[in-house]
């Protein structure tokens, strides 16, 4: 599938990998929808991006407000033919910890914005991109999702972070099966550690220590980086089905 005249939807749309990811398919001729719960954050974001940008503030659990925002993304543009899943948060604890046991209703956020937030735009995107006429491919639409390098590499403390990537990891195939039959693809891509506004709030020398397992390059991924590789699964019509990692050979250690 071309980028160029073609309208994606980008969740986390406000800042890091989906920030970048939208400004890098507005500069390869593409319409973009930016959802995100700040919605101060998102409309100033799309204003940046100019007029093939929409920006809507938007709880990607919240099935309502998806339509919503999706039928006004439709309304907008005409025809929604991509969605790329950057919203996501992290959550860091120990299932036994100092305080006692993991709380319960953090593990169940974490998943619900993460697995269930996911899920919910991937089947409302792919409603609506069911009935987009086919390309020469007999292509109607591209799902990418984001999980992370600890759906495989879990640390310490990130039970219900490595839980939630790991869903979205074993959620790729059977999704990317059933979805073929109405020519939509469905890919993930697995970052590393990268320069996102989570990481800008650490220190020099956790930043510097990351960095330092990273076998090559030795540095933090670059939003530019995850952007390029969106593109590439966009416009290769072969790739369906399977997690691509993206992380500089980093395989993370116990902690």
């Amino acid at each position: 599938m071309r980028v160029a005249e073609h309208t994606f939807v980008i969740t986390g749309g406000a800042s890091g990998l989906g920030a970048a990811t939208a400004q890098h398919l507005v500069t390869q001729g593409a319409s973009v929808v930016l959802l995100d719960i700040n919605q101060q954050a998102v409309v100033a974001q799309a204003e940046v991006l100019g007029p093939h940008a929409l920006g809507l503030a938007c709880d990607i659990c919240d099935s309502e407000q998806v339509q919503l925002a999706l039928d006004a993304a439709t309304e907008r543009f005409g025809a929604l033919h991509g969605l790329i899943n950057c919203a996501g948060i992290v959550g860091a604890q120990r299932i036994l910890g100092r305080k006692g046991p993991h709380d319960l209703d953090d593990f169940s956020r974490v998943l619900q914005i993460n697995v269930i937030g996911s899920f919910n735009m991937l089947r409302l995107t792919a409603q609506i991109m069911a009935n987009n006429p086919v390309n020469e491919e007999g292509e109607r639409g591209v799902i990418i999702n984001t999980a992370s390098v600890a759906a495989y590499d879990g640390q310490l403390g990130q039970a219900a972070y490595a839980a939630s990537k790991g869903a979205i990891v074993s959620l790729t195939l059977p999704a990317a099966r059933e979805l073929a039959g109405f020519g939509i693809r469905v890919m993930t891509i697995a970052p590393g550690v990268f320069e996102t506004p989570m990481m800008a709030g650490m220190t020099d020398e956790v930043r510097a220590s990351l960095c330092a397992d990273v076998p090559f390059p030795a540095r933090l991924g670059k939003p530019d980086e995850y952007a390029a590789l969106a593109q590439h699964i966009i416009e290769n019509s072969m790739l369906n089905g399977e997690v691509i990692r993206i992380d500089g050979a980093l395989r993370m250690g116990v902690k």
